[in-house]
């Protein structure tokens, strides 16, 4: 048996220790939140520091909890009063000022308080395990790593671990274990060097860009134009990310590594340029401060982004620039294959792409041992503190290792050493396919190929398709066999929207369950960021304006059917939907035998964006959710319950966790949750085989007391006041009103009991009559060609 963490210390109540303790409250973990006492503060107030705190981080944005009420786990305190309450606590987090300093002052008082055997760890982003180290008691040495949590927390899955010699493996082992099985962190092994991994190859290659970019005469709007989605990294691009990170924070992390790295071969880069040192002195921190690169003024009332000139220090207008090689990257389908179009390109973009990540690939692998063990760690560091779709030798494989690196050789780079062992062995990429399917990697320590270690609650789909585990396929949807009977059905079309060839595939694997040719279906699909965006509209709205209603009826009464036998399968269909979950996407992840959701779930029923409502389950799913629990014979007024479930569909809510998917009905409560995006299938596939040995039988189909006309005219008044208030136009009452019929049962006696089927029938009615609504046809055209909703 290993360690178990059950409650954990937070040392330092600012916005790092908030968000470690607001994560740590959605995994369900109690807390400690610590910090000093205020001077001069009253007998109830002395632990106000860790109260504000816990206050302040329900009001983050974006949100740090997954549902607020999880703050009631962490408990606030302070070092004078408090410091028996450490004892209880199996895991400490120290996350106070980096200052060596003030971090020994806070372990001595650790040593002091803290039960024998508990761990310490510190947040530091840059300080050595051996400075922080230094004259600690033997024990705790051996009890003492760092614990690099990246901010914000509950977002960015990277946790760099690293362990100094005293350090016990078990100890290594239990934090690890902890990060990626309770906090579904992904792990980083880091060496005791500056800046650890992350943050050594991010700041360099945030140095290379204030290099090359005078050259080429590009200002920060090109800059971040380039170094986003087109080269594979978030929108934010270089200098909108140095204004949430803050330009001192940069500045501070680029001399400690100048100052620190003495063998670093580029040490000399880490040097602030003038208009970086400029902006520091005049407070133009960034968004902490209301401007750095970017600020944002009113202008006749609405918000308007202006970028600086660096040479200036003016600021203007944010462009949009435009380049011949970002349209060639956009339209290049894969990641890999437009970050290799990108560079490939002559303009003034290319050749920064190209100058910044040559720079970047061969300051990456010149890291390797120093910062990390092997350049899988190196990857996922920067894939997920960054947030860089590929890490650098990923990258490098996308463009072609033997052809780049002629290219550099061209360009006068120097290239290392342990690349040429590898291109002269044979071997032309990074990562590769062994025989028996295993992907490895290149080991520059042994000058061989290596498997790439993996969790065992890890489960990639595109594994399994490599290793010829698809049973069927078409466009968009493939079913994969998982093993131990499990099919999985998983969706590929863009943004894995819902067409006919998905739901043909789903009807295929749900036939086969019914033969017992599969003991269970999964439900689910990786990369991206979306689970499903919904339904095709191009294929509704095409179907409207050349109004085939029969058409339009028999699609939708499809979709119903085939969720319907999901949902009734004698057999385990679990859903396991992840990121956008919306439309008709959210009806598929609800209508099944059970779901595993990730936990970052932006879940809805948002049809009334597009003029329509949820009619392939969607109306009828959340009724059930919301009346089919309650024991039959039960006397009960049904409109509250109706009314609620109207609000999430007529508002269109989108949950922003997991959690408020919960609250909001789309998950029922024993629903379960992944924290860990790559474990989600695997955690899928467990559940349907537990479901299959429990001997799982369906659910019985609900009935339903709906109201009818008499609730529909409460929410009909709250239709009209949305209406008369500016917020609602007057196709969205009739919308309103549309989905009001439907979940008040239709033109029923009052508290009548209806099963599922007249709810499905009243949507599939109301839906295609929408369908021929012209301002309808409009949104739909609207957000085809904008990708934005219109509010006609």
């Amino acid at each position: 048996m290993g360690r178990t963490i059950k409650k954990v210390a937070v040392l330092g109540a600012g916005v790092m220790g908030q968000g470690i303790a607001a994560h740590l409250a959605n995994a369900g973990v109690p807390s400690v939140l610590y910090d000093i006492v205020p001077a001069g503060a009253a007998k109830s107030e002395r632990s106000k520091l860790a109260v504000d705190g816990i206050e302040n981080a329900k009001r983050l944005k974006p949100a740090a909890f997954y549902n607020k009420d999880d703050a009631a786990l962490i408990t606030p305190a302070n070092y004078e009063d408090d410091a028996a309450l450490l004892k209880d606590c199996d895991l400490i987090i120290e996350v106070v000022v980096e200052l060596v300093a003030i971090k020994k002052k806070v372990f001595d008082w650790v040593a002091k308080h803290r039960a024998p055997g508990s761990i310490l760890a510190s947040n530091t982003s840059g300080i050595a395990w051996a400075d922080m180290s230094a004259g600690m008691p033997a024990e705790l040495r051996q009890h003492f790593l760092v614990m690099h949590f990246f901010n914000p927390v509950r977002y960015m899955r990277l946790l760099e671990l690293v362990s100094g010699p005293d350090t016990l493996p078990e100890v290594t082992r239990a934090a690890a274990d902890f990060g990626e099985k309770v906090l579904g962190k992904g792990i980083v092994y880091a060496k005791d060097t500056p800046a650890f991994v992350a943050n050594r190859i991010g700041t360099y290659a945030i140095c290379s860009v204030f290099k090359h970019m005078p050259e080429l005469g590009l200002d920060i709007e090109a800059v971040d134009a380039i170094f986003g989605p087109p080269m594979g990294r978030p929108k934010s691009g270089v200098f909108r990310l140095a204004d949430l990170v803050g330009l001192d924070t940069i500045d501070h992390v680029m001399a400690n590594i100048r100052d620190k790295a003495a063998a670093d071969e580029v040490r000399a880069a880490f040097v602030s340029p003038g208009f970086l040192k400029k902006m520091i002195e005049e407070g133009a921190l960034g968004d902490k401060t209301g401007k750095g690169f970017y600020k944002k003024v009113k202008d006749g009332g609405k918000s308007v982004i202006l970028a600086r000139e660096l040479a200036s220090g003016e600021y203007k207008p944010a462009g949009k620039p435009r380049f011949d090689s970002i349209g060639a990257a956009k339209r290049a389908g894969d990641v890999g294959a437009g970050i290799k179009a990108m560079l490939a390109g002559t303009d003034a973009a290319a050749q920064l792409a190209w100058r910044v990540t040559a720079d970047a690939l061969i300051y990456a692998a010149n890291r390797v041992p120093e910062i990390a063990d092997d350049i899988v760690n190196v990857d996922r560091a920067m894939r997920w503190g960054f947030a860089w779709d590929l890490g650098p030798f990923e990258s490098w494989d996308a463009i072609g290792v033997k052809a780049s690196v002629e290219r550099m050789k061209k360009d006068g780079r120097r290239i290392p050493g342990w690349i040429e062992t590898m291109l002269t062995s044979g071997r032309e990429s990074f990562y590769a396919r062994d025989a028996e399917g295993r992907t490895t990697y290149w080991d520059p320590a042994s000058a061989s190929a290596k498997s790439v270690p993996l969790s065992g609650r890890w489960l990639f789909l595109k594994d399994r398709k490599e290793a010829d585990a698809v049973v069927a396929a078409n466009d968009s949807a493939d079913l994969i066999d998982l093993g131990d009977g499990v099919l999985c059905l998983s969706f590929h079309s863009k943004m894995n929207a819902l067409d006919a060839e998905i739901f043909a595939l789903y009807g295929r694997a749900l036939d086969w369950l019914d033969e017992g040719k599969w003991e269970a279906l999964v439900v689910g699909n990786q990369g991206g960021t979306a689970f499903s965006a919904g339904a095709n509209i191009f294929v509704i709205v095409a179907l409207a304006m050349q109004q085939k209603w029969n058409e339009i009826g028999a699609m939708v009464k499809g979709m119903q059917d085939i969720l319907g036998r999901a949902k009734y399968s004698r057999r385990p269909v679990v859903t396991a939907p992840w990121g956008l979950v919306l439309g008709g996407g959210a009806e598929v992840a609800m209508r099944a035998s059970a779901c595993q959701a990730g936990a970052e779930l932006y879940m809805g029923l948002v049809e009334v964006g597009v003029g329509l409502l949820p009619a392939g389950g969607g109306c009828t799913e959340v009724l059930c959710r919301y009346l089919g629990g309650i024991p039959e014979g039960t006397t009960f007024d049904p409109n509250p319950f109706v009314q609620q479930a109207f609000k999430g569909i007529g508002m269109a809510t989108v949950s922003m966790s997991a959690e408020e998917a919960r609250g909001l009905g789309y998950l029922r409560p024993q629903d379960r949750l992944s924290l860990d995006p790559d474990a989600l299938i695997q955690d899928a596939k467990l559940l349907a085989l537990g479901m299959v040995k429990a001997g799982y039988r369906p659910p019985r189909k609900p009935k339903l007391k709906l109201p009818g006309p008499s609730g529909r005219a409460a929410i009909e008044l709250f239709l009209y006041q949305m209406h008369k208030g500016g917020w609602a136009s007057e196709h969205d009452l009739k919308i309103g009103r549309k989905i009001a019929y439907v979940m008040t049962g239709g033109d029923i006696p009052t508290n009548t009991v209806v099963g599922e089927q007249h709810v499905l029938d009243l949507e599939r009615e109301a839906f295609i009559s929408l369908c021929g609504e012209p301002k309808t046809q409009e949104r739909i055209q609207h957000m085809l060609s904008t990708g934005k909703p219109l509010r006609n």
